[in-house]
């Protein structure tokens, strides 16, 4: 991996260490295993937030990474390198023997005295809400890796839409959707379809065996080298009704709001009011209240999400996926906030856009797609 990257990052979690009067830190979930190392996987079972293999980085900087006789040669061979963490292998008879043993194994590994701190409950002081806040701003090199991620994902999906024809089922969506993006390595970790009326009822709707006739909409959260983006696409078969029309640009002006308003420096809290008083102004007040409008990116699907309490802060070269959605239509793009700029990098080539104008500065959104 890139050397400057994964120091940068050693020296957050170091200054995390320090304010959390910790010794060192143990990294096991697959998605903060991904962020220290720039993009490889712990991962082996894809139901378990647990990686097969666990990182420690100590408050003197010093890393080791952690993996029974199983998991430590394809670690080491495809993932990692052993000049950048310290291999420490263990049996598996000794990991399955004693809950504690990691922990135990770990702590070992630290000074005297000197308490240790997980992102998972093993066992160790929880603080996951610590390394999150070091992996909010992105590197250059993450920066780079999110804008490739973002444009295959918005290309592939924006063509997917374009070849869609009504009687397909929202299974079969789901899966032309999941195979093409894994064509570039891409897993969809959130894969929504909803078929006509199940676009009006649902936000979340996990695909079904229903058959489309006149409108679907298909939502990916694609993830590649740990990063994921997000995005919503929405295909009607004939002209689109004005009804949806309307509704669909009403979102449209909520999203572009957002964006608008997501610079550094902006909270939570004050994003939430800056939608809801879009959706007020659009003639849709309450539908704020049936769905989350999104927050920031990266890692996680959402790492936070803007609500009337968040006190959460937006950093520059910070990612966020903002999702405003009323019944029966949805708008959602994922953007990189960064300095002077807020850039969406999963907008598909060709595809209809909703431009709105704020300040004299122009924020498109995907419309939809008439087929």
């Amino acid at each position: 991996m890139n050397g400057s990257e994964l120091q940068e990052k050693t020296e957050r979690l170091v200054k995390m260490l320090a304010a959390e009067n910790l010794g060192g830190v143990l990294i096991n979930s697959q998605t903060n295993f991904s962020w220290l190392t720039g993009g490889a996987n712990n991962g082996i079972d894809q139901s378990r937030e647990n990686g097969a293999a666990s990182l420690l980085v100590r408050n003197d900087g010093k890393r080791f990474v952690l993996a029974s006789r199983i998991e430590m040669p394809r670690i080491l061979a495809e993932e990692i390198s052993k000049e950048d963490f310290e291999p420490v292998e263990f049996g598996w008879e000794e990991e399955k023997g004693a809950p504690d043993f990691l922990i135990k194994k770990t702590s070992g590994l630290l000074k005297n005295g000197e308490t240790l701190g997980a992102d998972l409950p093993l066992g160790a002081k929880v603080v996951e809400g610590a390394i999150a806040r070091c992996r909010y701003q992105l590197t250059e090199a993450e920066i780079e890796r999110y804008r490739r991620l973002g444009k295959d994902a918005g290309t592939i999906i924006g063509e997917l839409a374009k070849s869609l024809r009504p009687g397909q089922t929202e299974l079969e969506i789901a899966r032309l959707a999941a195979d093409a993006l894994a064509q570039k390595n891409i897993r969809s970790v959130v894969t929504l379809a909803a078929a006509d009326e199940r676009l009006q009822k649902f936000r979340h709707p996990v695909p079904t065996e229903k058959r489309w006739e006149k409108a679907v909409m298909i939502v990916v959260c694609a993830r590649r080298e740990g990063l994921i983006s997000s995005l919503s696409r929405i295909v009607c078969a004939g002209k689109v009704p004005e009804d949806l029309r309307q509704k669909t640009h009403a979102c449209a002006r909520v999203n572009a709001q957002l964006l608008a308003a997501t610079k550094p420096g902006t909270t939570g809290a004050e994003l939430y009011k800056i939608a809801s008083d879009a959706y007020e102004a659009a003639g849709f007040a309450g539908e704020i209240n049936l769905h989350h409008q999104g927050g920031s990116t990266g890692y996680r699907t959402r790492d936070w999400v803007a609500h009337p309490s968040s006190n959460e802060v937006v950093q520059t070269n910070q990612a966020f996926a903002w999702n405003p959605s009323i019944s029966g239509t949805k708008v959602e793009e994922t953007c990189l906030v960064l300095e002077n700029e807020t850039e969406i990098i999963t907008a598909s080539p060709e595809f209809a856009q909703i431009s709105v104008e704020i300040d004299g500065r122009e924020y498109l959104s995907p419309d939809i797609l008439s087929i």
